[in-house]
């Protein structure tokens, strides 16, 4: 049975599904886009994240998490949730080697990561160090709602002929609560993904983390800043590197995203703190790198080395992606520290 398949007999059985139960579905369950058994996050895949973009992504990131084992002192455990191909593990590792284990639901993944770092579909009930999710929550099941005549409605998934459609739902009271509380001065006919689940999961994050941090990487901003972007909404899919198909037409053929609003999760604790990925990764030391590497290239190039010139040529162009303002650079980083 397909995943559509599997939706479609669903509602039949029950009637329409909350978005958020769709989400699910397509993602996460059998057949779906992470359960089956390509590795998404390559090039040869359907998208790249920073850590595959650039290995000083995960060099740099080694120097946060050295500060966080001096601070706290051991012992200490380094936790990736959805490590994906081990792209961020493999760098931060060769420069600060630690204990380590990388927590995957996807078996192409846990595949890759096999031989790299331990691996476990399931967290640790206590936790001792850094727990990194890059980007993790914005593929975290949300509800979705619509500002109509000044009042908030949900947004459920039902059939229309042989296939999907958005159709009117009264809100349900947790989703309300959430709206009321971070979806902001949205306008008439706005959109909102209602990331109920990305808030919890930072909840439990951060019970279960009995001292060190928590480094949450994603794209997003807060409640206010995404205002702008309300109009239609944020939700998307992705496939083989570019925008895919409206969300409910493929299920489970492609990646569904949305915008995080970090204002929800800033929310869950006193300790929280957000950063632009730029600002981030430049007070470890990331462009500080960058102008080591610029020497190197133009040493290689005075030498006449021109295979050691390209090689540093491109991974200062890699690295400078990391940082640029209108790209991975605007990407927020929340720290969590215990």
């Amino acid at each position: 049975m397909s995943v559509k398949q599997r939706i479609v007999a669903e509602i039949e059985e029950r009637g329409p599904m909350p978005f958020e139960r769709f989400m699910d579905l397509a993602l996460y369950h059998s057949g779906g886009f992470f359960a089956s058994d390509q590795l998404r996050s390559q090039k040869a895949g359907d998208f790249l994240t920073s850590p595959e973009v650039s290995p000083l992504f995960g060099e740099t990131l080694a120097v946060y998490v050295e500060q966080e084992r001096d601070r706290i002192g051991e012992p200490f455990q380094l936790i990736e949730v959805g490590a994906g191909s081990g792209s961020l593990l493999g760098p931060l590792l060769d420069i600060f080697p630690v204990d380590v284990i990388a927590i995957e639901a996807s078996s192409a993944a846990r595949e890759a990561l096999s031989g790299l770092v331990p691996v476990s579909e399931h967290l640790p009930d206590r936790l001792r160090g850094v727990v990194v999710a890059n980007e993790l929550v914005d593929n975290l099941p949300m509800a979705l709602a619509q500002r109509i005549g000044g009042t908030w409605r949900e947004r459920w998934v039902a059939l229309d002929g042989d296939g999907l459609a958005f159709v009117d739902a009264e809100p349900r009271p947790h989703v309300l609560s959430w709206l009321d509380a971070y979806a902001g001065d949205v306008p008439d006919d706005g959109w909102v993904e209602v990331q109920l689940a990305a808030r919890e999961w930072l909840t439990e994050m951060v019970a279960r983390l009995e001292a060190g941090s928590v480094l949450v990487i994603d794209y997003g901003d807060t409640a206010e800043n995404l205002i702008p972007r309300r109009k239609d909404g944020t939700l998307r899919t992705y496939r083989a590197h570019h925008l895919g198909p409206h969300p409910l037409d493929e299920p489970g053929e492609t990646d569904i995203t949305a915008d995080v609003n970090f204002t929800a999760l800033v929310d869950v604790t006193d300790n929280a703190q957000l950063v632009r990925q730029d600002d981030f990764l430049t007070g470890l030391g990331l462009r500080q790198k960058l102008r080591e590497i610029r020497h190197q290239e133009l040493e290689a190039a005075r030498r006449g080395e021109d295979e050691a010139r390209l090689r540093l040529r491109s991974l200062k162009t890699e690295a400078e992606t990391l940082l640029h303002p209108r790209g991975l650079g605007d990407f927020r980083v929340l720290i969590v520290e215990v």
